[in-house]
Parts: C-alpha cells; structure tokens; sequence
C-alpha cells in the first residue's frame, strides 16, 4: 500500500510541480480573473494527468505489477486516480464557469480587454481557431464523465452493466484529450509540463484505443475448456476445472486470472484455487454466488464449453522466509490457501520455501458445507498444514486475539489474509496495536475490481 500511495502523490505532485515551473508568475497576479484562469489551467491538467493514468492502468500492464504489488493493489490506484479524476474535473468546471454566471447576475464586473495581438505561431493559431470547439465538446464529455464514474462507483450496478458503460470512459477520455491539446496554454508545450503532458495524453490515447477495440490482456488470454463442475450448496459455491492446453505459462499458486465463458459479461477475475503441472496443464476456480453473474454459473456452465482465460496476475504468492506464516481466509477468501497447500503437497520431497517454515490456517465462514470442509482438511493434511476452521453460528468471530493465543509463535510470522477488506483491516490495525509490523509482513489481498 505504501507503493501505491506514493506513485499517487507523486503523479499529483510533479504535475503540480512542472506546472509551477511553467507559470512563474502565478503568484503575482493580483485580479481574480488571472488567478481564475491559473486555477483552470492547473486543475484541467491535474484531471486530464489523473484520467491518463487510470487510462494506462486500465490495460493490465505488467511492468509496475511486482513494484505496486500486485494487479488487485493496481486496480486500488486506478480506482484513486479516477476518483481524483472525478472530483478536479468538477472544480475545473466549476472555475471555468462560476465566473460566468456570477458576471451574469452581476456579481462581478467582466474585465476590460484590449485587442489581442495576432498569433504568428501556426500551430497556435489553429488552437485559437479550435477553441470554441474544444469548449463545447470538453464540457459534455465532462458530463459524461461525471454519470459514468458515478456508476462504476455504485456497487449495486450490476457487473455487466459496468463492464459495457465503462468501457464508454475510453471514448469520453478521447474526447477530453483533444479538449486538453487545444486549451492547455500553448506555451506550456515547450517546458518540461508539456512533454510530460505529450507522453502522458499519448500514451493514454494508446489505452483507450486498445480498450475500445477489447484489446485489453490480449497477449495473455488462452483457450480453454471445462472439464468438471462441481457445487457446494453449503456454501453456494461452484468449482470449475478448465483444460489449458496451450499457451498458459504456468501460475503460481494464489494468483488469480480473468474468466471470460460469455462474451456479453466480459472478463471476471477469480482467485486459482489450484496449483500448476505443467504436464496436465489445468485451472481450478472455485466461485461463490455473491452477485447477478455468479448466481448464474451453475446454470450457464457447462461441461466441455470453452472459455477464455487471462493471466496470471498477483503478487499475492506466499514469498519470505519467515519461520512461520499465519494464513487467514474469511469466506470464499480461502481459494488461494487452497491452491498453496495443493502446491506444498505436489512438491513435499523438493520444497521450494523454507525447509523448516510451519503455517497455521484460520478459516473463518458464515456458511458450512461438510464436502467442502473435509476437502479443506484433506489438503492441510496433505499440505502439513495446522487447520483452525471457525464458524460463526458456532464458534463466533476470529479476531486477532485467538490467533496470538493459537499460535504462540506469532511475533516471527508473516500473515498472509484473503477475505472481505474490512476485516482484514480491522485485524491489520489490531495486530499493529501490538507492535507487529504490519507494513512489512501483513499480505492482504484487495481483491476488488471496480
């Protein structure tokens, strides 16, 4: 999380910084008007930087995943930069037309202006000339902007409603990119704010082409078919094995993938709850019915239909060398400790994590479901793994508490938690509250994608 901040404020930082070096003067000015104008300025870059970014982000590039921590702490930052997007786009609509109105109403006297000297630059002058164009077309995909962020953000929009109306923000990003070029102050492109602005805008154009033509992953996307299903009805729950017969590059277990079986829904991403043998090339995904789409798998599924499979993505991939690991998975949180113990079970004789490493398994669940469980014991059995499986009706909520007194030798763990965010945030802060350091050996998935 550090990481991810600190890419976050230092995007809105340089940006604010160039900007400065770009305008000198902005503290000199002393009417309302020029510092009216320097606010637009400002803002409209910080929200066009902000929107590029979530842009990049939105293709699922590799080359930050392993320094940010994985796609799912990606998707947090792409999700800060849209909201950051959001809420400037709205001060920079707001200063460029508060003054208007305020003049209409007679709140404020509009300035004397003299005859503007003739633009010698051509490229300036066909800016000038695109001015009224830039304006008109900016400020309704502004609006656009504004309904589409609103809806990605309501979590009871349905799935494939977002997946079809947020992929329009690539169109509007187009729309805003030619609004910026033609209304950033054209002195701007010559200093260091307009190369970063140039980089940014294209390379923000690249990825929101590739969005719109569903480009997005393609170099990592195989074919695969189903091979078995399975349901839990304890927990309501459905594991599918898919056949990858070519092209998957192997996975590592508590990474996760995009599923794509209809086209129409587009990708979901699920959690591998299995490990990976390269001569029976295979993916398990267990999925539990939380919303519109997964409520539907078990009637749209079937055996032998083909699916697209992208990834692997995660960094989430159980790597240190402490003498002990604390696993905790709340609910359907517990697929990638599935996927671990099946891999430590495969590889007993030649292990690839540290020889001596003991692990503790906290499985906490509202639902129950005794096929499911005995499976679970089956593979910490096989895995070596201590097993402590809490349900709720009976055995109450798992805090921090239980877990120093189940496991003594807590100080020198690293704690690995998959589950619903807000517990394991509650259980991040407790741990911190006793001197466990947290920044540094609590892993916590933040498997949220919109």
């Amino acid at each position: 999380m550090q990481n991810l901040k600190r890419a976050f404020w230092a995007t809105l930082a340089i940006l604010a910084v160039l900007w400065l070096i770009a305008e000198p003067s902005v503290f000199q000015s002393a009417s309302f008007f020029a510092r009216r104008g320097a606010i637009v300025q400002l803002s409209g870059i910080l929200a066009i930087g902000c929107m590029s970014a979530a842009m990049i982000l939105a293709l699922r590039p590799r080359w930050p995943e392993s320094w940010l921590g994985g796609l799912d702490k990606m998707y947090r930052l792409h999700k800060w930069f849209g909201i950051t997007a959001f809420i400037v786009a709205i001060v920079h609509w707001l200063w460029a037309n508060g003054p208007k109105w305020a003049v209409g109403w007679g709140l404020l006297e509009r300035p004397v202006r003299g005859a503007r000297p003739p633009i010698e630059n051509p490229i300036a002058a066909i800016f000038a000339n695109l001015r009224g164009t830039a304006e008109g077309m900016g400020e309704w995909a502004f609006y656009a902007t504004v309904v589409l962020i609103a809806l990605a953000l309501i979590q009871y929009f349905p799935y494939r409603l977002f997946y079809k109306t947020h992929r329009l923000l690539a169109l509007v990003y187009l729309v805003l990119v030619f609004h910026a070029a033609v209304l950033i102050r054209f002195s701007y492109w010559t200093s260091p704010l307009g190369w970063v602005m140039a980089v940014l805008l294209a390379c923000g154009t690249w990825a929101a082409v590739l969005v719109l033509l569903r480009r997005v992953g393609a170099g990592r996307q195989v074919k695969g078919r189903i091979t078995s299903l399975q349901y839990y009805p304890g927990v309501r729950s459905l594991e599918s094995a898919i056949e990858v017969p070519h092209g998957w590059p192997g996975h590592k277990p508590g990474q996760f993938a995009f599923a794509t079986s209809d086209a129409s829904e587009g990708a979901h991403p699920y959690t591998i709850a299995s490990s990976w043998h390269a001569e029976k090339p295979g993916i398990t995904f267990i999925t539990k019915e939380l919303g519109d789409h997964t409520s539907r798998l078990r009637e749209k599924l079937c055996v032998g239909q083909e699916v697209t499979v992208e990834g692997p993505y995660g960094c989430f991939t159980f790597d240190d060398d402490c003498p002990h690991q604390i696993w905790i998975g709340g609910g359907i949180g517990i697929t990638p400790f599935v996927a671990r113990m099946k891999h430590m079970a495969m590889q007993e004789e030649a292990p690839d994590w540290p020889a001596a490493q003991t692990v503790d398994l906290f499985h906490t669940t509202a639902d129950v479901d005794e096929e499911a469980l005995g499976k679970l014991a089956a593979d910490a059995k096989s895995a070596d793994v201590r097993l402590h499986v809490l349900i709720d009706a009976r055995d109450g909520r798992l805090t921090g508490e239980r877990i120093r007194q189940a496991v003594p030798q807590w100080r020198e763990a690293s704690i690995w938690f998959c589950g619903p965010a807000g517990f394991g945030e509650v259980l991040k802060r407790d741990f911190a509250a006793h001197d466990f350091p947290v920044k540094g050996r609590f892993h916590q998935e933040l498997f949220a994608m919109r």
